[in-house]
């Protein structure tokens, strides 16, 4: 599954990356501590988190997550915007609770 499709499937908007929006996901971690991020999530994992910070899209870019989905209406604030855009980050968001939308995320990946 691309992001695109797994945006498209789950409802969830654009925030940053869409030009890298055929990058493929394949899996999920959900997590806000950076350095359990960092060390657990999977190479093109969509990552589900609270945290839009610059950090945050720092340590997307080390994981090589396939994209960050920020949940709750949370919204990255500028530096990350633009240093999500600079490193070609995949950036995704929900109004969802973070639990909801790793339910969607994962019925999206089970359907393919």
């Amino acid at each position: 599954m691309t992001v695109s499709e797994l945006a498209a499937t789950c409802n969830f908007t654009f925030a940053a990356g869409q030009e890298e929006a055929d990058r493929a996901v394949s899996g999920g971690y959900c997590g806000d501590l950076l350095s359990l991020v960092m060390g657990r999530a999977g190479s093109g994992n969509a990552w589900l988190t609270v945290m839009g910070n610059v950090n945050a899209v720092a340590v997307a870019v080390l994981a090589d997550v396939g994209c960050m989905i920020l949940c709750e209406g949370v919204c990255p604030d500028a530096e990350a915007l633009t240093r999500a855009k600079q490193q070609g980050v995949c950036l995704l968001r929900t109004d969802l609770p973070a639990f909801e939308a790793a339910v969607a995320v994962a019925a999206a990946m089970k359907k393919e």
